[in-house]
């Protein structure tokens, strides 16, 4: 296999890791149960634990032990991952060597050798032994058949209670090396005979076939039933802990400074300090992606809505501190709360103003002009016209088209939008409301009268020239094809804010322009969604800057798949184990918004790194029989190529400074191209782009 360029290089940083907990390594906030679980199980199977005498009898640890003989010896041995995605994880690092005698088995002070080699290179180097080189040729005892290292961890998951044997994602060690070591841990470890070997990718799985059944295996599905807490996005705020159903979301409101406890994941959340449901949820669930814009804690807690810890708060000031292992709630002053808010408000955001003069129906391929102007440049000119939806997707026009295809589509400016709402007055009743005390003090009269504002925009007549000249183009270049209409306001897709989830997209025809039409006031209508102008609200943005601009393309009613992809392990903020994040969900089912019970597909996709392993979270619910995963390994390998092209491309405007993390946040599918046979292999479209924050 030919490696990627940049290989070599974040081979030597993954090697940096902390590789104790490997695939459940990730640093990050994120938990991915493969299931919403209110009460879930343990794992059943694991034999009672016996301590024996302690290995360790003094202070000071010693740099390895060759056994351990009580749990006071792992916790001295141990330390708590750098990267976690599985709570209350701790795990000690092993090294065996198989040039020694007998192929010692050693058991590293992980506090003190934060890393394999720092171990091996210092202690197992010279002095009669095979010279330990560079970090680079260390790399090999991952790879190699025959290395003289086998590297691993034993790694403790104190929800499920259970001592398991791991080795990295990426680690090709044959089954008769995990079997060794398994064997050689067990026989001189207390827990031995509730020792398990957790495969912690696809290909460990399939090499875990081979083992025999002496060596007890434990899936992440299984690790993850015994988590009772899941950190989403990790931070501190200060606000009022308010009890809420998800239901009655509906007919509440909340204020900017609530944190609310929810029995269930709701599908939306006007803005609030915080966050914690009583179920589970995915990394890229709506109210997760509305946190992680907000800068605003968020967590899932079992049985939170029972929970006596919290009941005892509920109705006062609260600091909630959300952290990769652990939550802390206290309660504070008003004079406190109010001191934090003063000091830690959102900021204000600034948005392009809006061109009010473009009004040409553009093919996507014409947006960004790159002839006299850099990208970050094209960008800039383009989105005051054209939105942050559409400005971005016209990128892809530029990149390789064998690695990014994406459906034909042009924008429709602003201007459009600005044109329907002065010939209709609409911009008048928006200025009367925005003037109104209690239109701005009581969020139901709020809620009430902008959706009076979007039925009265839904019903109005679009200017007849604008109505013949998008027909002169869907005629021309889309005959008798369904199209989309996708939101492109001038105030999303931003360096800092992506307004995510705020607005919404609708197809309209094919060959029937009232519902085109339709169609594309439904859109406009959005900027006036209540979810959008609190989030606008909360931003500081000035509601009447705001305008609508639609990327119309071709409408795809009955995907293969669909899915939400992040070009960075979004498990690993330290960025030492890159990949890409995927969240795919078969026959189009939502991954942002699923309904109760519903999973996804989730995985992180190494793809810099020899062989690609795929490490799965998480496996979707709605596969039919004889289908293991959403995506075969030829569409995932499709996917990464996509992927690493927009991460690059978009590198150069938004991943200049080393000190800020980049990523691009993107949407996929998989289906039929446009006309072809039903029955064809479903092929990839890039549908979305934009910078991830």
């Amino acid at each position: 296999m030919q490696l990627h360029p940049t290989n070599a290089k974040n081979l030597t940083r993954l090697i940096l890791s902390v590789l104790v907990a490997l695939s459940m390594s990730f640093v990050s906030c994120f938990l991915s149960p493969s299931g919403p679980e209110d009460d879930p199980p343990p794992v059943v199977g694991i034999p009672t634990v016996v301590e024996g005498d302690c290995i360790i009898t003094e202070d000071t640890t010693p740099a390895y032990v060759t056994s351990i003989g009580c749990k006071d010896d792992f916790i001295k041995l141990a330390s708590q991952p750098m990267d976690a995605s599985i709570p209350g994880a701790t795990s000690a690092k092993t090294i065996i060597d198989l040039d020694g005698d007998d192929s010692p088995l050693y058991i590293i002070d992980s506090r003190k050798y934060p890393i394999h080699y720092e171990f091996a290179s210092r202690k197992l180097s010279g002095n009669g032994k095979p010279i330990v080189s560079n970090i680079s040729d260390f790399n090999n005892n991952y790879y190699r058949k025959d290395r003289r290292f086998v590297l691993g961890a034993i790694s403790y998951y104190e929800g499920p209670n259970a001592w398991v044997y791991e080795i990295a994602p990426y680690d090709n060690a044959s089954a008769d090396m995990i079997k060794m070591a398994y064997e050689k841990i067990q026989n001189v470890c207390f827990f031995g005979n509730a020792l398990f070997f957790h495969p912690s990718s696809e290909a460990i799985t399939n090499t875990a076939k081979s083992l025999p059944s002496s060596v007890r295996l434990i899936s992440t599905n299984e690790l993850y039933k015994g988590i009772t807490y899941q950190p989403l996005n990790c931070t501190k705020s200060i606000g009022k802990l308010v009890f809420i159903t998800a239901k009655e979301l509906e007919t509440s409101y909340l204020s900017f400074r609530d944190i609310p406890v929810l029995d269930a994941v709701p599908n939306d959340i006007s803005v609030t300090m915080g966050i914690i449901t009583q179920e589970f949820q995915t990394p890229l669930a709506h109210i997760n992606v509305l946190s992680h814009n907000r800068g605003t804690p968020n967590m899932a807690l079992r049985n939170a809505w029972n929970d006596p810890a919290l009941r005892a708060l509920e109705g006062k000031w609260v600091e909630l501190d959300v952290k990769p292992f652990e939550y802390t709630i206290k309660e504070v002053s008003k004079e406190e709360a109010d001191e934090w808010w003063e000091e830690n408000g959102p900021a204000e955001v600034g948005i392009p103003n809006m061109d009010t003069l473009t009004r040409d129906l553009r093919d996507v391929e014409d947006i960004l002009d790159l002839s006299d102007k850099t990208l970050g440049q094209a960008l800039k000119a383009a989105l005051p016209a054209f939105g942050g939806k559409t400005s971005h997707f016209s990128a892809f026009p530029k990149m390789d088209p064998e690695k990014v295809p994406y459906p034909k589509a042009f924008g429709i400016p602003i201007y459009y939008y600005i044109q329907f709402m002065k010939q209709n007055g609409f911009d008048i009743q928006v200025a009367e409301l925005l003037a109104d005390e209690t239109f701005q003090s009581d969020p139901k009269v709020r809620d009430e009268k902008l959706a009076k504002l979007r039925k009265q925009m839904k019903k109005a007549p679009v200017d007849a020239e604008f109505t013949e000249m998008l027909t002169n183009k869907l005629n021309t270049d889309f005959p008798g094809v369904r199209m989309r209409f996708r939101s492109s306001t001038n105030a999303e897709d931003l360096d800092g804010f992506t307004g995510a989830g705020l607005y919404t997209s609708n197809s309209g025809g094919p060959n029937d322009m009232d519902d085109v039409l339709d169609a594309i006031k439904t859109v406009w209508a959005s900027v006036w969604f209540f979810r959008a102008f609190e989030e606008r609200s909360y931003r500081h943005i000035d509601h009447n800057a705001v305008g609508m601009a639609l990327l119309a393309h071709q409408a795809f009613p009955e995907e293969e798949a669909t899915g939400v992809a992040i070009t960075t392990n979004i498990f690993d903020a330290a960025g030492i184990e890159p990949g890409f994040y995927v969240n795919v969900q078969f026959n189009g089912g939502s991954v942002v918004l699923p309904d109760s019970g519903v999973t996804t597909d989730q995985f992180i996709y190494h793809y810099d790194y020899p062989g690609q392993p795929i490490v799965y979270m998480g496996h979707s619910n709605q596969l039919p029989e004889g289908k293991a995963t959403v995506l075969t390994p030829n569409q995932v390998r499709a996917l990464g190529d996509a992927l690493e092209e927009i991460h690059s491309y978009f590198k150069k405007v938004y991943g200049t400074d080393p000190n800020k993390p980049y990523a691009m946040d993107t949407e996929f599918k998989f289906d039929q191209p446009l006309g072809s046979d039903p029955s064809a292999e479903p092929v990839l479209t890039m549908k979305q782009c934009r910078p991830y924050y």
